[in-house]
């Protein structure tokens, strides 16, 4: 779950197990409802590390759209992967930002970062968000009450995004991902495999420059979205690279991934090493990694506008 962020200026779909079939009629909720789901989620949020209270201060868009569980899956043994259909034509998001998560009988409102890119929104009404199992209760709802076609309401916000005009000039990206910090990365890099095949396709539109993901996890079984990743990767190997860390790796690694996977977290010099004027550095994970890679991107003298991060907790 993201909550908190630094904001600078503005893949291919994952199929999951059950896909989206039917169509959805047009779904708001009336005002009346959303202020009452709101204020009790609210008034019933008396922890500090509720996601209401943690990013209260934190844009976000006043569409609410309902939207109805329309794919599930597991994406490792403690990550459940969700589609959801948003029939809303009013809603939309920005690669690498955030949903507030309501839950018709749960008081409290949860806050996951979407994984797909604003592409399969356009295109199918689709959102994927991919949440670990905690005993938060909307993590819990998630993974031991949620259904298909089970329905929810979703408001989007945050300032961790990546939403490039026709006419900006062409950037680099480094992403920096630990753990279930990859959701909105992986966004970001679907999103920039999309704009690059418009721009292969059509000859016009933003220019993606050069793509490197660096991804940590405890070990390959963790390392969430393994192949979708590897399939941009190689659909694109003059655009995107992929360095995948292990820490605490205890069996043999997959020949597929031998060739991208380091044992070891990552480390200074590789980020060091990608350091330009051109490139963006977006950073995800637990707060003491996106600290030290933040701090230390400054202490490379990487202007501060060209540093995005977000903590999850």
């Amino acid at each position: 779950m993201a909550c908190a962020a630094v904001m600078i200026h503005g893949l291919l779909r994952s199929s999951l197990g059950t896909v989206c079939t039917q169509a959805a009629s047009r779904r708001r909720l009336t005002s009346s409802a959303l202020r009452h789901l709101t204020l009790t989620s609210i008034m019933k949020s008396k922890r500090k590390t509720d996601h209401l209270e943690r990013t209260a201060n934190v844009s976000r868009r006043e569409v609410v759209s309902t939207a109805k569980v329309c794919g599930a899956a597991a994406e490792s043994s403690s990550v459940k992967r969700l589609q959801l259909l948003v029939a809303d034509k009013d809603f939309s998001f920005k690669a690498g930002q955030w949903v507030d998560f309501f839950i018709p009988g749960v008081s409290v409102v949860g806050g996951f970062s979407i994984c797909s890119s604003p592409r399969l929104l356009e295109q199918e009404r689709i959102i994927e968000l991919a949440v670990k199992y905690a005993n938060h209760p909307p993590a819990l709802w998630i993974h031991n009450q949620c259904t298909l076609d089970s329905e929810v309401a979703v408001r989007v916000g945050g300032e961790f995004f990546f939403d490039p005009q026709p006419a900006d000039a062409s950037r680099n990206l480094v992403l920096i991902a630990g753990g279930v910090g990859i959701n909105p990365l992986l966004s970001i890099l679907r999103y920039a495999a999309d704009l690059h095949r418009d721009r292969v396709n059509k000859g016009s539109g933003y220019e993606v420059g050069t793509i490197k993901l660096f991804y940590s996890a405890k070990n390959t079984s963790e390392l969430l979205f393994k192949q979708n990743i590897l399939d941009l990767v190689n659909e694109f190997p003059e655009k995107i690279a992929c360095s995948l860390h292990v820490t605490k790796q205890t069996t043999q690694i997959s020949a597929e991934l031998q060739p991208y996977l380091t044992e070891g977290r990552i480390t200074e010099k590789e980020i060091r090493d990608h350091i330009s004027k051109e490139t963006l550095f977006y950073i995800c994970g637990p707060p003491p990694m996106t600290d030290f890679f933040s701090k230390q991107l400054e202490n490379s003298h990487v202007p501060k506008e060209h540093i995005c991060f977000e903590k999850w907790w």
